[in-house]
């Protein structure tokens, strides 16, 4: 199995998650996007904690494209410091690495 990770990114709302998501996959660096909205964010920033509504990105890729991922993501965030995570997918059905792998071969790098 390819090593594969999932991907989260918190976007303000569902239009900025929708723009960083058909950009990962026009950039064929993921094979599928989901956009969850209804979450509620609270955090440390600029020496205050804060909350948020925010709409999370779950994008599924390959491990090696984690960097151009990043890329992709910030070049269409409008957030200054856009929280991206990375988990590995260490357990996943049948068939769904290898069509991750093909669709993400073509990658725009």
């Amino acid at each position: 199995m390819t090593d594969l990770i999932e991907v989260e990114v918190t976007c303000p709302d569902a239009d900025s998650a929708r723009q960083i998501a058909r950009a990962a996959l026009e950039a064929r660096l993921v094979a599928c996007a989901n956009i969850l909205p209804g979450l509620e964010s609270l955090f440390h920033w600029q020496g205050l904690i804060d909350s948020e509504s925010e709409v999370l990105v779950r994008m599924k890729a390959p491990a090696g494209q984690f960097d151009a991922l990043c890329h992709v993501i910030a070049a269409h965030h409008p957030y200054e410091l856009p929280a991206i995570t990375a988990l590995p997918l260490t357990a996943i059905g049948p068939g769904v690495a290898e069509w991750v792998a093909t669709e993400c071969q073509d990658a725009n790098t």
